[in-house]
């Protein structure tokens, strides 16, 4: 018969490692620049919370020495891990229930030979020179603006009615592209500059106008990120081996999907590099509201905000915990705030299935790593790095491996309000959100038949 041995770490034993855990200097990268970071498309669209590619690299320069290895991310996000593995030749799979982020990840993931691409973005630029100077300009005046009449009224509510109508001339041309794969990289081109283009604040992580901003111009914007875009290409295109960008479905799979139902068989699996939304972090369809508007990605921006893991709109009613530590976090917010402690609850059970999904399409053998850190709400400590050790356990994982690191360079909010829980200004907050970060490493154990 088939049996696996796993000694399984209590509770108090796991808080206990986390309390004495010392940070590892190797594995905070102090050393790199926004250019290393950012380097081949890892720039073409802003993201929060995003971990570096260094990071993954080394995870994989650790675990992976099969040149065929496959490498999934359940919470793909803007494409970190695909993009590193389709660099590095590897089979890349992934989901995420969030719409561009799933655009992002595939143009990320997408080399585009070099000059074809340059003779398209010169076609497309060309065709919208008269934006540049439109005083100057009668030619191509004759373009209908491309405006979602769905979302108009929330469209009026973030730009103003010179960008809107430039951004809609520019949105119909995109969409006139033939070629799928360059209308893609055009369309993450135009969600990226979304935000300078209207009146959201700058700077913050959540939907709040800034009457006082002056939008940048949308052509002016589209061009230099579109030269960004296609440098970061050309350096893509040239690390990808040949065979990956020559047979390309045969290496990236991913889906729009939960990250609970992932698109590779069972046991299929190398490596699983992720990072979850934090619990009552982000609420990423909020954050993306602008893409989701012009790209008109969702009917219904409430509805299509239940959908995501981590929202606040989740609740179970009829599902329970695994985790003794997650239960007794839950129980601390609910004398504060019972919809909080609702929240949380839930977030944690959506996690404890991701977990078992990760344990069905991992290779005996095979690792699965998650990048997540502690914050505090209320006045109560969210273990949410121990919650996830703990849990993992439950769905069949051994822990192998805590890595405690300092966060230099990751975009995240770094102070909290203690009372209300929301983010605020670094001045105005008295409670650090995510000061270090936590890589949990989870082995699938080989099977031994006795």
């Amino acid at each position: 018969m088939s049996v696996m041995y796993q000694q399984i770490i209590s509770p108090n034993e796991i808080i206990n490692l986390f309390n004495t855990k010392q940070i590892d200097k190797d594995w905070s990268f102090e050393g790199y620049k926004p250019s290393d970071t950012g380097k081949w498309t890892h720039s073409y669209h802003r993201y929060p919370a995003k971990f570096i590619p260094q990071l993954v690299e080394r995870l994989i320069d650790e675990y992976i020495s099969d040149k065929d290895a496959h490498i999934n991310d359940p919470f793909m996000g803007c494409g970190t891990t695909v993009a590193t593995a389709i660099s590095r030749g590897f089979k890349a799979s992934g989901t995420d229930i969030n719409k561009i982020a799933y655009l992002i990840t595939k143009v990320k993931s997408t080399p585009i030979e070099p000059s074809y691409l340059d003779k398209k973005i010169k076609q497309f630029l060309s065709t919208l020179k008269f934006l540049e100077e439109p005083q100057k300009s009668l030619t191509n005046k004759e373009i209908e603006p491309l405006i979602p009449q769905k979302h108009i009224d929330r469209i009026n509510y973030w730009f103003t009615e010179e960008n809107k109508n430039e951004l809609g001339k520019i949105l119909m041309v995109i969409y006139n592209e033939e070629d799928k794969t360059v209308r893609d990289f055009f369309r993450v081109a135009f969600s990226h500059i979304l935000k300078n283009c209207s009146i959201w604040l700058q700077g913050s992580t959540k939907p709040t106008r800034d009457l006082k901003k002056i939008p940048t111009k949308p052509y002016d914007a589209l061009q230099r990120h579109l030269k960004k875009m296609q440098k970061g290409n050309e350096a893509f295109y040239n690390v990808v081996p040949r065979e990956v960008r020559e047979n390309l479905n045969n290496y990236l799979n991913i889906k729009i999907d939960d990250a609970r139902r992932q698109p590779v068989p069972d046991d299929s699996v190398d490596l699983i590099v992720s990072s979850s939304p934090y619990v009552t972090s982000y609420e990423y369809a909020d954050l993306h509201q602008l893409s989701t508007l012009w790209l008109d990605l969702a009917d219904d921006l409430t509805e299509y905000k239940k959908e995501f893991i981590g929202t606040s709109y989740k609740k179970y009613g009829n599902k329970k915990l695994r985790s003794k530590i997650a239960k007794d976090i839950a129980d601390g917010i609910s004398a504060k705030s019972k919809k909080m402690a609702g929240e949380i609850e839930a977030f944690f059970i959506d996690m404890e299935e991701v977990f078992d999904e990760n344990y069905r399409i991992l290779k005996h053998g095979g690792k699965c790593c998650y990048v997540i850190g502690d914050t505090r709400l209320k006045g109560v400590d969210i273990l949410n790095a121990e919650v996830f050790a703990e849990s993992l356990q439950y769905s069949g994982f051994k822990l192998d491996r805590i890595i405690k690191r300092e966060i230099p360079l990751k975009i995240l909010p770094q102070k909290r309000d203690e009372k209300t829980g929301r983010f605020a200004n670094n001045n105005d907050a008295n409670s650090e959100a995510y000061p270090v970060e936590y890589i949990l490493i989870g082995l699938k154990e080989e099977n031994y038949d006795i």
